[in-house]
């Protein structure tokens, strides 16, 4: 409402609004007659800015811009393309140890559990020294070891390699993002958030074709481990390409011209935002519930109960893995105009109404679109996620806090298969007459289908709350966000400036 409209309703009432009553007074006391409904919807949706050309977007892009997204990119697919060689082949890994594939997924549980030190590690590092050393450093690390546990001995030497993998794996996300972000334009930052968090379900798709090949041609599961370094390997050569982050660079020159070191800035940082932060874990760990409740699973439902044959589940796993790349970009791209919170609450609506289609679909072909549907929409949400938390992010901490609420939120999550096959194993199915259904071995047959509904619907509706009472800076410039002054203050380049200029180290600019 603007002042030409308050002076009407003014009129109206017969003056009853004091003559003095500022625009700011009258909208505030109008917004507490809101219900608390209308107040969260109002928060969380506004008028969608008009939209950009896709193309326009994708191709106004310099080369060192390309080149960086590219290497982000590629660093993210290839970590999951190695996380997710442990689980395609977990079955045969345990055959040739001589162990159940319970105690080969405990390398799984490993991996996601030391995660967040990575994160810690590196994302220090990343406020420290920059960007680019660090995500070189680390992709060398894990190409290494993860060639290595190709080459394990047995399984206390295998689960060792996976447990350092896990360290190595929790540094990429994070700094990967922030390096990428940090060198596109803003209009750009929700299409390539959704494109470059899809690395993760790029690097599924693949996993998932070359152990398809491994398993028809008979050969060994280690080959899936070697070829995800020889990857990595290409990675680490684009790498060499990709200069330091331009925000990094002007981070640095703003704490030494502020006399500020990372030690006094972490201070600020979490005197001024612990409380948001650890919202982002919150959000994160539903965000993990969100992704590794939709899929960790679900390759063994599809073969233990539905008694699918490993081309069909394979096919089932691409389609799943192309709904995802599809709604991570769309949904990532629209973030923009609609807002991010408001693409989460919409895909946590979303997710819940095709879980029926996704576990109790009448046959293949409707099983497969309702996989697609979920996965279009739990990666629609992830999509915005790298923009979302690194806009939430204190701006000194854009390398340490997102990896770090991201592989938090992991930590808590790690479960979420265990907590389902558990509950899915106690409670087998049953034929009309009671009696247990078993399998071609006599076994009863677990209910998975059921365990991941329900565990789903809880968690579609917690992500929901979750995305509700929280807050985002949607595209904020984090060139004008360099650090913060004691009052917790954005400092942009112009404040530098006029300090340099207090200190005598630089001139006046003239006004125009």
């Amino acid at each position: 409402m603007n002042k030409q409209e308050i002076e009407q309703v003014e009129s109206v009432n017969g003056g009853d609004q004091n003559d003095d009553l500022s625009f700011k007074q009258y909208t505030e006391k109008e917004e507490k007659k809101k219900s608390l409904f209308h107040r969260v919807k109002d928060s969380i949706y506004q008028k969608p800015e008009k939209t950009e050309n896709v193309w326009h977007l994708l191709t106004n892009l310099t080369n060192t811009q390309r080149i960086t997204f590219a290497a982000a990119f590629f660093g993210w697919t290839l970590d999951a393309f190695d996380f997710f060689s442990v689980s395609l082949s977990a079955t045969r890994i345990a055959e040739t140890y001589g162990v159940q594939p319970s105690e080969v997924t405990s390398a799984i549980t490993t991996t996601l559990m030391l995660r967040p030190i990575g994160a810690l590690i590196f994302g220090a590092l990343a406020d420290k020294f920059g960007r680019r050393w660090p995500l070189m450093i680390d992709i060398v690390l894990f190409s290494v070891i993860n060639m290595a546990s190709g080459f394990a001995p047995n399984l206390k030497v295998f689960i060792a390699l996976r447990a350092l993998f896990g360290i190595a794996m929790g540094g990429e996300w994070g700094l990967g993002a922030s390096l990428a972000l940090e060198a596109l334009p803003v209009e750009a930052r929700g299409l390539f958030s959704g494109i470059y968090q899809q690395g993760y379900a790029c690097g599924y798709l693949l996993a998932t074709l070359v152990n398809y090949a491994v398993v028809q041609t008979d050969s060994s599961w280690r080959i899936l481990f070697w070829v995800g370094a020889g990857f990595a390997l290409l990675a680490i050569v684009i790498r060499f390409w990709v200069p330091e982050s331009e925000t990094f660079e002007n981070q640095k020159e703003a704490r030494k011209i502020l006399g500020k070191s990372l030690l006094t800035e972490a201070k600020a940082a979490f005197k001024n935002h612990w409380l948001r932060m650890i919202y982002m874990v919150i959000l994160m760990a539903f965000m993990n519930f969100f992704s590794h409740g939709s899929q960790d699973l679900y390759p063994t439902f599809l073969t233990a109960q539905l008694g699918y044959t490993s081309t069909q589940q394979t096919v089932t796993n691409v389609v799943m893995n192309i709904g995802a790349i599809v709604g991570g970009t769309l949904m990532g791209y629209y973030s923009n105009y609609f807002g991010r919170r408001f693409i989460l609450v919409v895909c946590g609506i979303c997710a819940g109404a095709f879980i029926p289609l996704w576990i109790y679909a009448p046959n293949i072909q409707s099983l497969q679109f309702g996989a697609f549907m979920m996965q279009f929409f739990v990666q629609g949400a992830w999509g915005c996620i790298p923009a979302h938390i690194n806009e939430l992010s204190p701006a000194a901490f854009r390398g340490l806090i997102p990896g770090l609420a991201y592989q938090l939120g992991n930590l808590i999550s790690a479960a979420s298969s265990q907590i389902e096959a558990t509950i899915g194993e106690k409670y087998p199915l049953k034929n009309d007459d009671g009696s247990y259904k078993l399998n071609a071995k006599g076994q009863h047959i677990a209910d998975y289908g059921l365990t991941q509904a329900i565990f789903m619907g809880c968690v579609c509706a917690g992500l929901i709350i979750a995305a509700s009472v929280g807050k985002e800076e949607r595209n904020k410039d984090f060139n004008e966000h360099l650090t913060e002054d004691d009052n917790g203050r954005a400092v942009a380049p112009e404040d530098v400036h006029a300090y340099k200029v207090e200190q005598g180290q630089a001139e006046e600019k003239p006004k125009q």
